[in-house]
């Protein structure tokens, strides 16, 4: 059994290496075709003394700059590939307690169109308030993600408790209640995640409303303390509730095993 994965924090390794992905796949296609064309270019000056050789070289820097060039977006598409893998287990890791106010950063795939453009007006006018509102978008993200992770959990002990109804088993009645005991979390998890993202929603608009009139935001205080509360407790809730889902499957798979 795996115990509650512990708050990870992002180190300037992984924003180094974020970097030299990003870089990398950009610069590839450049750096693989125009660096051997270079040097079959130079070739061509040094040793093309002669029209034969000079056409050869100058054939030779065509070509790679074309191969270079095909090979380049090959290595792009690969790193690019790599880089989305690596951001997505980051951003997993990240979000096991929820998501903070630094963290939006690498999140921002998530962030809708209106939110970047919120996020770029806000922060251009007025710091303190963009930071209530990354703290506000990372609420927002949060509550998202739990919704969606406690829907699929929920489907999953949904599957288990019909698949116990065939099971003739003396453990299957008490696994039958303790999966309702399960679900009966996940089912408050869920409205819970489903009014904190409702109410992160409400704050969005009334921040960015706050902005365009150039009002504070201390009438909002309390009710943002709040969010970021929420926003710490329920992660924690669902990776409990998912951990002891985790102790029914194994339950489940020892029945299976004594039934065969």
């Amino acid at each position: 059994m795996n115990e509650l994965e512990p708050r990870y924090e992002v180190t300037r390794k992984d924003l180094a290496k974020d970097k030299l992905l990003k870089y990398g796949a950009w610069t590839s296609p450049i750096l693989l075709s125009v660096i051997p064309a270079l040097f079959f270019f130079i070739l061509f000056f040094v040793f093309g003394s002669t029209p034969p050789a000079a056409a050869s070289f100058f054939f030779l820097s065509l070509i790679s700059l074309v191969i270079g060039f095909v090979f380049g977006l090959m290595m792009t598409g690969g790193i690019m590939f790599y880089r989305s893998k690596w951001l997505t287990k980051i951003r997993e890791r990240i979000a096991v307690d929820g998501i903070k106010a630094h963290e939006v950063e690498w999140f921002k795939n998530e962030l809708t169109t209106a939110e970047k453009n919120s996020l770029r007006e806000i922060e251009s006018k007025n710091l303190l308030l963009a930071d209530a509102f990354r703290d506000t978008l990372a609420a927002r993200m949060t509550a998202a993600r739990i919704l969606k992770s406690t829907k699929t959990e929920l489907l999953l002990v949904n599957r288990r408790q019909n698949k116990l109804k065939y099971l003739k088993s003396e453990n299957s009645s008490s696994l039958q209640e303790e999966l309702k005991s399960d679900a009966s979390k996940l089912n408050k998890i869920k409205t819970e995640a489903e009014e904190m993202l409702t109410e992160a929603q409400t704050r969005v608009q009334m921040i960015d409303a706050a902005s365009r009139r150039g009002t504070n935001l201390a009438d909002t205080e309390l009710a943002l303390k709040k969010l970021s509360a929420r926003t710490s407790e329920l992660p924690l809730a669902l990776e409990s509730a998912k951990m002891d889902d985790e102790i029914r499957r194994e339950i489940e798979r020892e029945l299976d095993q004594a039934e065969k």
